[in-house]
């Protein structure tokens, strides 16, 4: 029996514009899957996916629980669909307040929405409780976008005496694609969740910017993997500095090889 791999993106191809991201979104689960390993894949539903195109449809059986993040209840509903070349399945994770009628990092003006940071609180916690929903037990989390830079901390706190999750391995991707604002001061007091304490951040900065994200993401990840040269390189460094285990990204007639090599290495750690 292949190994679990969860996929949790911030873009997939083609269900937003090509970029270093999106594409990856889409290749590494496709490639992972050839190689044998057992996949699921999720994203954010943005508002600029058109969903008949996308063929798109709710999953009513996963849809219907609120999360509260501020204090507000903020309805899950879940989507699925196929990618037409792969026939992988993508979960898309989707609320009226976060993401319908929204674009990704910015509005139409190129303003970063204020609130960023909540939206990521958001989707971590869809993916996880839906990933629970579907009584799917992941062997290795692998987290690609800064969209996804929540899940580490909550895998390794606030969900971590959950069975699926108590032996999971979480690998980040880190691209050169980053917000360039912050996500303001209220980002930690929304973040604290069961054993996800606030004074688990006291180490960040008050105003969480891409740099600081990066470092939470990496501090709670058992993996890096730098996808280009492009990369930030105080995160790089960081990564090295605390000795996380780095995979540069591969060429790509090296990836099946590279990437299943790593995985199996961090299992093994």
């Amino acid at each position: 029996m292949g190994k679990k791999v969860l996929f949790i993106n911030q873009e997939i191809i083609p269900y937003v514009p090509d970029s270093e991201m999106s594409l990856m979104g889409s290749l590494i689960p496709q490639k992972m899957q050839e190689t044998g390993f057992e996949i699921r894949t999720f994203m954010p539903k943005w508002g600029t996916i058109n969903e008949r195109r996308g063929q798109l449809h709710e999953v009513i059986r996963l849809s219907g629980m609120n999360l509260i993040i501020d204090d507000t209840d903020h309805p899950l509903i879940i989507k699925v669909a196929s990618i037409p070349q792969s026939r992988i399945q993508v979960y898309f994770i989707d609320n009226e307040d976060y993401f319908q009628k929204r674009k990704t990092t910015v509005d139409e003006l190129g303003d970063e929405y204020p609130d960023n940071g909540e939206r990521a609180i958001f989707f971590a916690r869809g993916v996880l409780e839906t990933v629970k929903k579907l009584r799917w037990t992941p062997d290795i989390i692998h987290c690609q976008g800064w969209m996804s830079a929540v899940i580490p901390f909550y895998v390794k706190t606030a969900y971590h005496d959950e069975p699926q999750f108590a032996n999971t391995k979480v690998i980040t991707s880190l691209f050169c694609e980053q917000p360039k604002g912050d996500f303001g001061t209220k980002f930690k007091q929304c973040i604290e969740f069961r054993e996800g304490k606030i004074e688990l951040l006291s180490k960040y900065k008050e105003n969480f910017d891409y740099i600081e994200l990066g470092k939470f993401a990496i501090d709670y990840s058992d993996a890096i993997i730098e996808t280009s040269k492009k990369v930030n390189t105080d995160l790089i460094n960081y990564s090295k500095e605390i000795k996380k285990p780095i995979l540069k990204h591969p060429s790509k007639d090296k990836i099946t090889e590279k990437y299943t090599d790593f995985y199996n290495r961090i299992l093994e750690g």
